[in-house]
């Protein structure tokens, strides 16, 4: 084993998500439409230990009309860990992206659940009881939490909820609800979404601009901004390639380029060459950009780096060895985690927290291009956007000001 340390990014973490309520209050419909969102076209895997309730969600055969989620399914009418761990291994196998478990609560007090294991394991002779019988559970619960936290996709989980009571004396008070789940799994996930009548109520998340926030069967607002608090999708070998090709790469920057892929163990990544199309890896590309800007060399036989689609645009191949280097660890021209975190912040202010449509309406009028995605900005619109946002966001009638702006850009692109 080797003990060192590599520059820490977030852009291969999944989520871990947890929606959590009685029955009836959206859970499924809801993580189906986050799954989506996050899936971003990639399959989707549904282990459903509700009797099928998922199957309502999908796709009716010759009724594109009436909807519905596209989704792998996987019955599950037992409830033992060990099946799950199976499950998230099959999930793999089949490259599923977002995985659904639906509900994580069976795996503890359904039928041949956790609970259950300890209840036999206790009554064996010699065992000791209930007490006795975790020495049993404690060991298969951890490997499913293992299986789960360490799926190579997106995970979400659904949990039931009851009533929590308090008894003092001859009064009984209800103090809230708690998840059928051992207490304190929450803390394992990066969201948790309380779910009632099919609102949800983030009451715990790692993401900023998710805090506190309310909305009727979250989906791809929700999908989006968590992939953006991820590292907004990048691709490690792709964010190296856009640096590489982009204009006025230096010797230097292409040194570091390749200093970065190598901790990340990626140099050997197979990639299409940028201009002729060829088979090469991420390592000989660096090579060869960067021999064609090192000081004092002779250009080298082959192709040279010219023209290149990588990327948002065309862009040429370096000219000099002289041009500034991008800022270490950040792919060039792009929206930062930081601008990221304070639009999202800034949007609330104006009144369009939960309005993605208008979100992205005004970020392209403000910003005189269409956008699809705030993932399309680069650094310098993004800070256009973050100063119009504040300006706005001070103001005692923010959200209506904000709205006659838009209007007069709109009138005026006209």
């Amino acid at each position: 084993m080797t003990f060192s340390f590599t520059p820490a990014t977030r852009e291969t973490a999944r989520a871990r998500i947890g929606l959590q309520g009685p029955a009836g209050s959206g859970k499924t419909k809801s993580a189906l439409r986050l799954a989506e969102g996050l899936a971003q076209g990639k399959p989707i895997g549904v282990v459903d230990t509700e009797r099928g309730s998922a199957l309502k969600y999908a796709p009716v055969p010759g009724r594109p009309d009436l909807g519905g989620h596209a989704f792998g399914h996987m019955p599950m009418d037992t409830h033992d860990p060990r099946h799950l761990i199976q499950a998230v291994k099959a999930a793999e196998a089949a490259s599923v992206a977002v995985l659904v478990v639906d509900s994580w609560s069976h795996f503890w007090n359904g039928r041949g659940g956790l609970l259950e294991i300890v209840e036999q394991a206790g009554a064996q002779k010699g065992a000791g009881g209930t007490f006795g019988g975790w020495r049993t559970g404690n060991p298969i619960e951890q490997e499913m939490l293992d299986a789960l936290l360490n799926f190579r996709g997106h995970l979400i989980v659904t949990m039931r909820t009851k009533g929590d009571y308090v008894i003092e004396g001859k009064k009984v008070t209800k103090v809230g609800v708690r998840a059928v789940q051992r207490e304190g799994a929450e803390y394992e996930l990066d969201v948790v979404m309380d779910m009632v009548e099919g609102t949800a109520t983030v009451t715990k998340t790692r993401y900023a601009p998710l805090d506190g926030m309310v909305i009727h069967h979250p989906g791809e607002d929700v999908a989006e901004t968590i992939l953006e608090q991820l590292g907004q999708g990048v691709d490690p070998v792709q964010a190296i390639v856009d640096e590489l090709t982009a204009e006025g790469l230096a010797y230097e920057q292409a040194l570091a380029l390749h200093a970065r892929a190598k901790s990340r163990g990626i140099l050997a990544v197979g990639q299409l060459h940028p201009s002729s199309g060829e088979p090469t890896t991420l390592g000989d590309l660096i090579r060869e950009y960067g021999q064609a800007v090192k000081p004092g060399s002779a250009p080298t036989a082959g192709p040279t780096p010219p023209v290149s689609t990588v990327g948002s645009g065309t862009t040429k191949a370096p000219a000099t060895a002289h041009a500034a280097a991008p800022e270490p660890g950040r792919v060039s021209n792009r929206a930062t985690p930081p601008q990221m975190r304070a639009m999202h912040a800034l949007f609330k202010g104006v009144g369009l927290e939960g309005d993605r449509e208008g979100r992205l309406r005004a970020t392209s009028l403000i910003v005189g291009r269409a956008i699809s995605s705030a993932n399309d900005l680069t650094t310098a619109e993004a800070a256009t956007l973050l100063d119009t946002l504040t300006a706005y966001t001070e103001r005692e009638t923010a959200a209506a000001d904000f709205a006659a702006m838009l209007d007069g850009l709109s009138q005026a692109a006209a």
